[in-house]
């Protein structure tokens, strides 16, 4: 019998979003396991309260490669703690969902589970069970084939994720809807410099927006100020703008899309919040991206695509074709070949595709 099942998954937002369908799915066969996330503070402060396939968050300790950059030299003091503290726990599973393995697989074997499986590259360490690790390939396929190597299945592929009473008043003490307009996102920053659409054209996109009546709201967090900056000023309808940077935390930001009627952005984690929540979404990626990154479903969400294929500074490639091989170091935006045409186009399509779902519904 399963009693306690352990997935390593340290990283980012997105991230998480894309693993919860294999999470949901172990929670739907092993209804009676405990599923213990190895991640990060953040997943701990957002799943505290949370309804999900998760029980419980364990953070782990820095670690190359999982929770720190390569290279970076642990304390093996801690280490020995944690990793003690984790064979105590007695993992009937572990599963490796964090990448290709060259870091993950020791750490998720130190663990001391009855059974490992995980994803593995080539030069990767064996696990009980293995996956092979190709780098372009859709992330929340990826991880269902994991569990599904022991029996995990769920009928419904499509990220899923639950809003708090709490979310929703955050979000609403800082909203300014007192006009009760319809609000449309605008979520220009990402952490790789390359998958971001211009300010100028974001700008462009939410003017015609607030002209459509909506009431804009950009969001961003604190190191993203510059490209923020860049929209509100360079839009015609700045003051109607509501600049929301850096305003919620992840919870917060999780209500506000809740309840918001569509959002613009990069290819990063609010995104992909939004299309877990099942709002209209128009997504912008660079082609490579999309590939890891596709949603699940089409009806409320567009993805517009950059068919740039090298660095516009020197003509490198910009494709990839495992986690360790690197690109030039330009950050040159890899999406700016995105009209701004395309997008309100798909922002018109999206907007009427809801309507008639709503519509059908009620």
């Amino acid at each position: 019998m399963i009693k306690k099942i352990a997935v390593l998954r340290a990283n980012a937002l997105g991230d998480y979003v894309f693993v919860l369908p294999a999470l949901q799915a172990l929670r739907e066969t092993f209804p009676d396991a405990e599923i213990v996330l190895l991640g990060r503070q953040w997943h701990k402060e957002y799943l505290a309260s949370r309804p999900g396939p998760v029980d419980r968050v364990v953070v782990v300790p820095l670690y190359p490669g999982i929770s720190e950059r390569e290279g970076y030299v642990p304390d093996e003091e801690v280490l020995s703690n944690f990793f003690a503290e984790m064979q105590r726990e007695g993992f009937d599973l572990a599963f490796q969902l964090h990448g290709g393995g060259r870091n993950s697989n020791p750490f998720l074997l130190r663990l001391c589970a009855k059974t490992t499986i995980g994803l593995k590259t080539p030069d990767a360490a064996l696990l009980d069970i293995n996956v092979p690790y190709v780098y372009y390939f859709n992330e929340t396929m990826r991880y269902l084939e994991v569990v599904g190597r022991v029996g995990a299945k769920t009928k419904d592929i499509q990220p899923h994720i639950a809003v708090t009473e709490e979310d929703i008043r955050e979000a609403r003490s800082v909203i300014n809807d007192a006009r009760q307009k319809p609000i449309a996102i605008i979520h220009p920053g990402a952490s790789d410099v390359r998958r971001r659409w211009p300010g100028s054209s974001f700008a462009e996109v939410g003017d015609y927006l607030t002209e459509r009546g909506f009431h804009v709201c950009i969001t961003g967090l604190a190191w993203e100020r510059e490209i923020v900056d860049a929209v509100i000023n360079n839009m015609v309808y700045r003051d109607a703008v509501q600049d929301l940077s850096d305003k919620l935390s992840l919870g917060g930001t999780t209500g506000l899309l809740s309840f918001s009627d569509i959002i613009i952005s990069n290819d990063t984690g609010p995104l992909h919040v939004a299309r877990a929540l099942q709002i209209p979404s128009i997504g912008i990626f660079w082609c490579a991206n999309i590939i890891n990154a596709a949603p699940m479903t089409t009806t409320l969400n567009r993805n517009l695509l950059s068919w740039t294929l090298d660095c516009p500074s020197c003509g490198l490639s910009s494709f990839k074709f495992n986690e360790t091989e690197s690109t030039c170091e330009h950050n040159r935006s890899m999406v700016a070949g995105v009209t701004v045409v395309e997008v309100k186009e798909a922002i018109n399509e999206v907007l009427d595709v809801a309507l008639s779902v709503q519509m059908n519904v009620a």
